[in-house]
């Protein structure tokens, strides 16, 4: 994303030498024959860490994502240097009276429209980046934050929901 818009997006299977389960198969609409003729994980691993580069990285439920990444860049050797925030944790803390915090409810909670099915990589990420922009923008409203870092984002996730309001009214004190 760039000023809030994707701007490239990365999207491959691969074959991870073995029969996928059942549940796998009805859980991500992805079929064992859709992948006999992927690229192996190692070559779409290194696909992706080029794509990603050093930039920072927005995923909802992050601490998954980062264990699934770090353990395929390991077997690839490969190391990453960005940084992950996590948009579950960002929404627990800016949007307390929502019924859950999945990812499709917070989507139909902030009416964000939706066309595809979750639990799909490319989708899943389409509708964080969606989510992600909304709850930037309600924070720039609802709290009138005007320079949201990644670093002051980062620090929400890891403020205590009550303290919301006085977190954002002392940053707005100091950076007056």
């Amino acid at each position: 994303m760039v000023d809030g818009k994707v701007s490239e997006s990365f999207q491959a299977l691969m074959n991870p030498g073995f029969r996928i389960s059942g549940f796998i198969e009805s859980y991500t609409g992805i079929t064992n024959q859709m992948l006999v003729d992927a690229p192996s994980c190692e070559s779409v691993m290194r696909d992706f860490a080029d794509f990603i580069g050093d930039d920072n990285l927005v995923a909802h439920n992050a601490s998954f994502d980062q264990r699934f990444l770090d353990a395929e860049f390991e077997n690839i050797s490969q190391s990453y240097s960005g940084e992950f925030v996590c948009s579950m944790l960002m929404a627990r803390r800016i949007y307390q009276q929502a019924p859950n915090h999945q990812l499709g409810t917070l989507i139909e909670y902030k009416n964000i429209p939706s066309t595809g099915e979750f639990h799909r990589a490319l989708y899943d990420s389409e509708m964080t980046a969606k989510l992600w922009v909304k709850m930037l923008d309600d924070i720039r409203n609802d709290f009138q934050v005007r320079d949201l870092t990644f670093k002051l984002v980062k620090r929400v996730t890891k403020t205590a929901k009550k303290s919301i309001p006085s977190f954002f009214e002392q940053w707005n004190l100091r950076n007056s």
